[in-house]
């Protein structure tokens, strides 16, 4: 459970799961044992009648199998303000670059991690889409490649949620070279 008493009744309420060393001003940061993505019962104990305006997720939704990845997003979905919306960033399946596909493979677990935890899946932009529109979202392309291993970009603000593993901010990408990012997508849920 997370302790949301601290955040104003019109304050925002913006969360990071999975957070790790993530610490961004406005964000309440959390951890598994804080707050599990797939156990209702640790959302409803946290925010109980208060919606959620943004959800930010780096690199967590590959630690969850497909159906895991599903469950999760119907739950972000219910806590969620209308208009509200979940930034998630995982490894992207198309990146054409050979040592990036080695480790984000199936089974890959950085050893670093805290807590260790390997990838479930591989996302691509439509399957990542897929998954959060089953859930009800409308979802924003933001960083992907496409079948062919083409990059896309659609400008978005970091205010919103900011992803470090990504064209812009990844201290790796110089000089217009491309060596490390994320598949970016904003789920929005509908304001009806």
């Amino acid at each position: 459970m997370i302790d949301i008493s601290h955040v104003e009744p019109d304050e925002k309420i913006k969360i990071i799961v999975g957070a790790f060393s993530q610490l961004y001003a406005g964000w309440i940061p959390t951890q598994e044992e804080d707050l599990n993505l797939l156990k209702r019962e640790d959302w409803e104990l946290s925010f109980k009648n208060r919606k959620i305006d943004r959800i930010l997720a780096e690199h967590v939704w590959e630690h969850l199998d497909e159906e895991e990845g599903r469950l999760a997003a119907r739950i972000c979905f219910d806590f969620l303000k209308p208009g509200g919306m979940v930034r998630c960033a995982v490894p992207d399946g198309y990146f054409p670059d050979k040592d990036y596909q080695k480790i984000i493979q199936v089974g890959f677990s950085k050893p670093t991690a805290y807590p260790p935890a390997q990838h479930k899946i591989v996302y691509n932009y439509n399957l990542l889409k897929e998954v959060f529109e089953s859930a009800g979202f409308e979802v924003h392309l933001l960083e992907y490649c496409d079948e062919e291993g083409n990059f896309h970009f659609k400008d978005w603000n970091s205010e919103d949620g900011f992803i470090y593993r990504s064209k812009r901010f990844d201290h790796r990408n110089t000089n217009g070279e491309i060596r490390m990012l994320s598949l970016i997508i904003d789920a929005q849920k509908p304001l009806q």
